[in-house]
């Protein structure tokens, strides 16, 4: 009896060991974000969704002033017509984020200016029939029309291909294990945004990136009962005090003997647009006059077009991801990408010298804001509008250094890129041949761009034009999410869909369902068009 007691009292303790002990467990897979406090169809009380709104539009200015500052210039105008391109490409941004929220993929997307049109857009500077041009407002008014032309054509391009359902066909190929360096390159391709532009201003952008990082990270640790705040509003707290820092330094003598790019970069009275810009402007179609259309510069302009579908698709699952919502079935991303087309005709029009993309940026602050919520980035929309036609206004929060802008970039592009690898949890990271794919897609998606961008002295800076065929090849493979996937879209399809079990590796068994709109009934909750524009356009 006692032997048999023992062996009762051994046999417990055992079991209680063994549950004591017991091997840790792998985090179980989530199809949705866990953590996200608004999502998509929810929004936050009014005056929260108001500053959140500001936030996102605060973050649109960066590229929405890099582009034309950096164009403009070159084609001969001065600060007053830089100005009004930067009012139209705002207004333009405003209204195709109200279409991609109400028509497009209804994600909580923001739309921006493409970076990836400079290329085409440099070449046509630079063509003999406006360089020969002596009157620089002349220069100006005829290259403005040549690429509105361009432009106009590339949207066509792009319209055709998002709502003739082309982009919906080759999105349907992707898996999690293509999406992963697909939506990881979205954030990691724009690095040249981050830190290099910091550096320009070393003494205004890393406390900016060290003020951003403490209050959004470290700062809710202390403050408990402001988790929320600390981390909705750093931008807000850390933008406005490096501003005040850095106006503290131009109101002083440090700048007086620096050479005039440094004085550019870090002076926040050197933008040149508070004072050109008038106190109330309204953005119409061809106010320099009728396009001019040359077949080859539109050719080329449907380079960056291609490349703007790649971007905005992985910005989009990123989006999906961030706001609390399913992947994003490849007929609204379609959709979505002829909305886009919509935005480049709209920018044609008004004369913006580029086209637009989904906002990498803005997702990070999705990201950073847990807030997902479709309402907000609406209200974003309306600041746009409103500030681009009250240009006074706006052109006070435009002249923010870039640097300081640069150093939100690198915290929000971070977590861009952090979306992409969240989708390896449902891959077999045990696979050689998942480890091969996605090793040899990071690499190739770093290293051909780079070569790109060596052999061709720069890319678009290069003071050399190109051909027609040199720059459309320039324009892929210097896009680091085009090549990163193309890699491995293509090794995806080679080498991982021989069977059953090669396909569970990837994550299709998981993925498929989401392939078509109707195959998941979360679809309509997230993706599905109001007023009954569902039965027009059908998302089949």
């Amino acid at each position: 009896m006692a032997q048999n007691g023992g062996d009762g009292n051994d046999g417990g303790g055992a079991a209680a060991n063994s549950k004591k002990f017991e091997a840790p467990q792998p985090h179980s897979v989530k199809e949705q974000l866990p953590g996200i406090q608004y999502c998509i169809n929810s929004s936050p009380p009014w005056p929260e969704a108001i500053i959140l709104g500001f936030q996102h539009y605060l973050l649109t200015l960066g590229i929405t002033v890099l582009i034309p500052s950096i164009i403009v210039p070159q084609m001969g105008g001065g600060n007053t017509e830089k100005a009004a391109v930067i009012q139209n490409l705002l207004f333009v941004s405003g209204l195709s984020t109200l279409f991609q929220s109400f028509f497009g993929t209804r994600l909580p997307i923001v739309v921006v200016g493409s970076y990836a049109y400079l290329i085409p857009v440099t070449s046509i500077i630079q063509a003999s029939r406006y360089t020969s041009y002596s009157d620089p407002y002349e220069r100006f008014v005829r290259t403005m029309r040549g690429i509105q032309g361009a432009l106009i054509g590339a949207a066509f391009f792009q319209c055709t291909i998002g709502f003739l359902g082309l982009w919906r066909n080759a999105v349907r190929f992707l898996s999690p294990l293509s999406v992963v360096p697909y939506v990881t390159f979205t954030g990691l391709g724009l690095y040249h945004l981050g830190f290099p532009m910091l550096a320009k201003c070393v003494e205004v952008g890393l406390p900016g990136i060290i003020l951003m990082v403490f209050i959004s990270q470290f700062l809710p640790r202390y403050l408990e009962s402001k988790r929320s705040l600390c981390g909705r509003f750093s931008i807000l707290f850390s933008v406005s005090i490096t501003w005040l820092f850095a106006q503290l330094l131009t109101s002083t003598t440090v700048y007086k003997h620096k050479p005039e790019n440094t004085q550019i970069s870090c002076r926040t009275d050197r933008a040149g647009l508070i004072s050109t810009a008038p106190w109330i402007y309204l953005p119409y179609p061809f106010q320099w006059g009728s396009p001019t259309f040359n077949a080859g510069d539109a050719i080329v302009m449907m380079a960056p077009a291609f490349v703007s579908l790649f971007e905005s698709t992985g910005t989009f699952f990123a989006a999906a991801r961030y706001g609390s919502a399913t992947p994003v079935p490849p007929s609204v991303i379609s959709r979505g990408a002829g909305w886009l087309g919509i935005g480049v005709l709209l920018n044609g029009c008004l004369g913006s010298v580029t086209g637009n993309t989904a906002s990498v940026e803005n997702v990070g602050l999705l990201a950073l804001t847990r807030v997902g919520s479709r309402r907000v980035i609406q209200i974003s929309a309306g600041f746009m509008i409103f500030f681009s036609i009250f240009a006074k206004f706006g052109a006070f929060f435009a002249s923010v250094p870039l640097p300081i802008v640069a150093a939100v970039y690198c915290v929000l592009f971070s977590f861009v890129s952090s979306a992409g690898l969240s989708f390896l949890q449902f891959c077999n990271l045990n696979s050689f041949k998942t480890k091969f794919i996605l090793g040899f897609s990071f690499f190739m998606g770093l290293s051909v761009p780079q070569y790109f961008r060596e052999y061709f002295h720069g890319g678009w800076r290069s003071a050399h034009p190109t051909g027609l065929f040199s720059d459309i090849v320039v324009v892929i493979f210097m896009s680091h999410t085009t090549v990163a996937a193309l890699v491995a879209l293509f090794f995806d399809l080679t080498l991982c869909r021989e069977n059953d079990e090669s396909r569970k590796d990837i994550g299709l068994n998981w993925w498929e369902k989401f392939s078509f709109y109707k195959s998941d009934v979360r679809n309509d909750e997230f993706y599905a068009l109001p007023f009954r524009l569902n039965k027009l356009f059908p998302s089949i």
